[in-house]
C-alpha cells in the first residue's frame, strides 16, 4: 500500500460513478465481492457482497453499504450496531469482479464482536481461534447472534 490516503472529503460526482459502474463485472445475481480492509493498518476486516445500488451509495456518500443476501436488501454497515465503516478509498481489481474497500472502521467489523471476521486459522489439529470478542454481540444487536 502506498503511504498516501485519498481526500475523503471529496466524493465523486454521480455522473462519474454511473460511468465507472459500467466497468464493474457484477455476477449473474447482480453482486460483486467486497473486501473491507482497514486503510492505515492493512488489517483485513471482512468480506461482503455489494449490489450496484450498494456500491453506488458507498461511493457517493462515503459510508459503506453492502447487500444482504439473506434479507435481500441494502445493509448499511453499522446502522443497527453503530460499528460504522467510513470509505477512504475504493479499488476495482484487474478483472472488475472484486472491490477492495479501504475503510476506517469504528469498533468491530464482525457480528461475533471481534475486530475482524478472520479470527480462525487452519492449524494442524483443525481450526484455531486466534482472537477473542472485543464486545459481546448482545451489546451490539440487543440479542445473541
Amino acid at each position: 500500500m502506498s503511504g498516501t490516503v485519498a481526500d475523503v472529503s471529496v466524493r465523486p460526482s454521480q455522473e462519474a460513478v454511473e460511468r465507472e459502474l459500467e466497468r464493474v463485472a457484477f455476477d449473474s445475481a447482480g453482486l460483486i465481492c467486497g473486501i473491507a480492509q482497514q486503510y492505515d493498518t492493512g488489517e483485513v476486516l471482512m468480506v461482503a457482497w455489494l449490489s450496484r445500488e450498494a456500491l453506488k451509495e458507498t461511493l457517493l456518500t462515503g459510508q459503506v453499504c453492502y447487500y444482504s443476501r439473506s434479507r435481500q436488501s441494502l445493509w448499511r454497515k453499522g446502522e443497527t450496531s453503530g460499528q460504522m465503516q467510513r470509505l477512504v478509498e475504493a479499488r476495482l481489481d484487474c478483472d472488475g469482479d472484486a472491490v477492495l474497500l479501504l475503510v476506517d472502521q469504528t469498533g468491530v467489523a464482525c457480528h461475533t464482536g471481534r475486530r475482524s471476521c478472520f479470527y480462525r486459522r487452519f492449524a494442524t489439529d483443525g481450526l484455531e481461534t486466534i482472537s477473542d470478542p472485543v464486545i459481546e454481540p448482545a451489546l451490539l444487536y440487543g440479542s445473541p447472534r
